[in-house]
């Protein structure tokens, strides 16, 4: 049997831009989406934590070092400059390994750097 767990998390992510008229996405510092093993064109879920919404997407790399977290098309209504996120992917993994399975999980502080954990 397969379950579906957390794969990977970017916690308390800052909203640094919004742009209502690209087509969709939400751009992320690359260097961020290395640390959790998250790559361009994967379907996150995205949680809102600062108004409680929460959308599909999927991820571009932005700019290595840039800190940028800038949601794009229609999620673009969702969201702030300034709202903190939770970006979310999850892996389908074999029960036999599911017990064992951990989840990346990253921590920005209030300028999108990581914290040490």
């Amino acid at each position: 049997m397969l379950r579906t767990v957390l794969g990977a998390k970017i916690h308390r992510a800052r909203v640094t831009d919004v742009n209502i008229d690209y087509e969709g996405s939400l751009d992320v510092d690359q260097e961020v989406l290395e640390r959790v093993d998250m790559i361009p064109g994967e379907r996150v879920e995205v949680y809102n934590i600062t108004t409680g919404s929460r959308f599909t997407t999927y991820l571009i790399a932005g700019q290595r070092g840039s800190r940028m977290v800038r949601v794009n098309g229609a999620a673009a209504r969702l969201c702030a400059v300034g709202d903190e996120l939770i970006v979310a992917t999850y892996r389908t993994v074999d029960e036999s390994e599911v017990r064992m399975f951990k989840p990346r999980i990253l921590v920005l502080d209030e300028d999108n750097n990581p914290k040490e954990r």
